[in-house]
């Protein structure tokens, strides 16, 4: 979806819209205003002289801002253009991703963040040291950076592109403002400041995206006519029950593969586990990812409902709001905020893992060498950012999707190698690396032999009612290209299951780690709280058909 936005974004503006100055202002004023948040806690509090403040805001962050950031860190900007671009384009079946949501959210909170909270990390790859080796920490890093590097350039070159398509704004004039403001706050105010950015970040999202309806549904003519176009354009799906994984969009893609994919955003990701090591009890950790859940489903809402009242996004916004001075601005600040948050918190999570997994444990340095250093390896990966915005520039469109497919395709097996430690007493080093190295070969070789089979050439709006989930004469692809078709909402949970197969298979070949060698705290009691939980079900069944609660009948 986010090539079609971009090659739509890449046409001949013959008919391009123009800010005013009241626009220009807007979208200024969320810059200064970010980067103001950044010299606060540059020059306040501890000033960021230790890397504890630094990385991990004192340990002192309460629930309710981080919810906020942990919402923003990956609502970025490609997700502003393209969630309401698929939802035009295809009808409304996307929004059932919030299903996904539940799960996706309450296994994090009750496993994964009691678990990195107890081990007192600074790192989540940590986690792959006590429980492995330092060999399988370093892989897990690596691959980490690999992702986030790429994905960076990506998510600050994404929303430039589309506001030079569309207004003329000179397209290296954003990438160098976004990614200079982004840079200094993040390199100045350590996470403290990536927090509160995110915050006020959030609602400049939430307002310019509300905004944006509102003069949206008043332009269709008020809420009854703008359902009855949507309705009548077919934009309103139903449940798809289609059991099929190669179909793109269904209940089950989007509501259990959308599980593994939300597991490894907030499960074992060091920009959302850093988040959860900066609370101040464990207790407020939990809680935070539980106030995730709405801010989520607020944004999948906004972002699915300007989809139903436009067209393209930021066309639309140009074209009709032209008469609303600001507006196009405020949204474009919105596009912006998102791009900044999702930036923001790559250049302090990479810092750190940089910091505490690959140069601390091999050199020894004082608390204010090692927190001057921190600071320097976030101002230079903001220079990266700005470099890989470059070589995305160079790519054509195809490649740049592959490029964000990579971002998805890497996060599966580092999920299946957290699951492969937390789950299997059993597993060991040598089946750690080898599950994860699988899981990559496996996660590019589907991912980019899917792409490269599909190839889609233009955006095809639906001219009736349907869901676009049924391939043309109902075509079911076998062999490898069934594997390629496989709906890209499955990949986190093929590739993180291909982890875990190989990973018990090599340790088991290769002896498998006894019980007693296994660090303390670092394997989930599966059996001991499934037994519980089994204990607690039938204690209730038994309170329930006891005689004194069995209701009489005369």
């Amino acid at each position: 979806m986010i090539e079609k936005v971009l090659q739509i974004l890449s046409m001949d503006p013959t008919g391009q819209k123009y800010f005013t100055i009241i626009d220009y202002v807007i979208f200024a004023l969320l810059l200064v205003a970010s980067m103001a948040i950044g010299l606060y806690y540059a020059f306040t509090g501890g000033r960021q002289s230790t890397t504890q403040e630094f990385m991990y805001a004192d340990r002192s962050m309460k629930c309710l801002p981080l919810s906020l950031s942990l919402m923003a860190t990956f609502q970025s900007a490609v997700a502003i253009i393209g969630t309401p671009a698929e939802v035009y384009a295809n009808g409304t079946q996307y929004w059932f991703i919030g299903c996904c949501y539940i799960l996706g959210l309450l296994i994090p909170a009750h496993i994964f963040i009691p678990m990195f909270y107890r081990l007192h990390l600074t790192s989540v790859y940590q986690y792959l040291e006590l429980r492995f080796c330092k060999a399988v920490r370093i892989c897990g890093t690596v691959t980490f950076i690999f992702q986030m590097v790429i994905y960076m350039g990506v998510g600050i070159y994404t929303p430039a592109l589309a506001l030079n398509a569309v207004t003329g704004f000179h397209l290296w004039g954003a990438v160098l403002a976004t990614g200079l403001v982004c840079t200094l706050y993040t390199a100045l105010g350590g996470l403290k400041a990536v927090v509160w950015t995110d915050v006020f970040q959030t609602v400049v999202m939430f307002t310019g995206q509300l905004a944006v309806i509102i003069v949206g549904v008043h332009q269709a003519g008020g809420l009854s006519d703008a359902w009855v176009k949507v309705r009548d354009g077919g934009r309103i799906s139903g449940i798809d029950l289609n059991p099929d994984p190669t179909v793109r969009h269904t209940f089950w893609t989007l509501g259990v593969g959308g599980v593994f994919l939300m597991l490894s955003l907030y499960g074992v990701n060091q920009a959302q586990v850093q988040r959860y090591l900066s609370s101040r009890t464990e207790k407020e950790a939990v809680m935070s990812c539980y106030m995730v859940f709405p801010c989520l489903q607020v944004a999948l809402m906004l972002s699915c409902l300007m989809g139903l009242v436009m067209y393209m996004v930021l066309y639309f916004v140009m074209d009709m709001l032209q008469n609303f001075p600001g507006l196009p601005g405020l949204f474009v600040a919105c596009l912006f905020s998102a791009s900044l948050s999702t930036i923001s918190s790559a250049f302090n999570s990479l810092a750190t893992v940089t910091m505490v997994d690959l140069i601390k444990p091999h050199y020894s340095m004082t608390e204010a060498r090692a927190t001057l250093l921190s600071k320097m390896l976030a101002l230079s990966y903001g220079i990266i950012c700005v470099a890989m915005a470059y070589v995305v520039h160079l790519m054509n469109s195809s490649v740049l999707q592959a490029a964000l497919s990579i971002f998805g395709m890497v996060g599966g097996p580092l999920l299946g190698l957290f699951c492969l430690g937390i789950f299997f007493p059993c597993a060991n080093s040598i089946g750690a690396v080898t599950g994860l190295a699988a899981g990559l070969v496996m996660a590019f070789w589907v991912g980019i032999g899917g792409f490269l089979s599909r190839m889609p050439s233009s955006v095809q709006v639906l001219p009736f009612n349907s869901t676009n989930t049924m391939l043309p004469g109902d075509f079911r692809p076998a062999g490898l290209n069934g594997l390629y078709s496989l709906s890209y909402m499955w990949y986190s949970a093929l590739n993180s299951s291909t982890v875990v197969l190989i990973g018990l298979i090599i340790s088991f070949m290769t002896g498998p780690t006894k019980g007693d060698d296994v660090a303390s705290g670092t394997v989930y009691p599966v059996m001991r709280t499934a037994q519980s939980l089994l204990h607690k079900l039938v204690k209730l069944s038994a309170c329930c058909t006891s005689p004194e609660h069995t209701v009489r009948w005369s």
